[in-house]
């Protein structure tokens, strides 16, 4: 059975396939990726950064860096074309992060579940009854 969903870019209802977008809008998007790779596969064009294609074609950001995300547009072929980590805005090629944000995030993991441990620890030293011995002195 055919499942209706409202579109993500125009909020317009449609009939669900395998876009998440209306029928409208994916041709208006099918003619920007025209327009950008046009753009790109002159001679010239082909060491063009993401601002500068936004500034020459006219088109939005989001949807150049769904073209480059979706491997429409290939950074082999483009080298300078990137978008930017989620997280500090360096130009990236592939992912959500760069490098130097995921490396930092993993250190972080690593350090969180050191302590975890260490916490863990402690709470199983813990568990075991806390007994005092005591000498009897006088006894003989």
């Amino acid at each position: 059975m055919a499942e209706l969903a409202n579109c993500s870019q125009c909020g317009k209802v449609y009939v669900k396939d395998l876009k998440d977008i209306c029928r409208d809008c994916y041709k208006k998007e099918e003619a920007a990726f025209k327009i950008v790779y046009e753009f790109l596969k002159q001679q010239k064009n082909r060491e063009a950064t993401l601002i500068e294609v936004v500034e020459a074609t006219g088109i939005e950001e989001t949807v150049i860096t769904k073209f480059i995300k979706e491997k429409r547009l290939r950074t082999s072929m483009f080298p300078k074309l990137g978008y930017p980590c989620e997280r500090c805005g360096d130009m990236i090629v592939s992912g959500k992060l760069c490098m130097k944000c995921s490396e930092e995030i993993r250190n972080d993991l690593f350090q969180f579940e050191a302590i975890e441990k260490v916490v863990e620890r402690n709470k199983e030293t813990k568990k075991s009854p806390e007994v005092y011995y005591t000498i009897d002195k006088h006894r003989r």
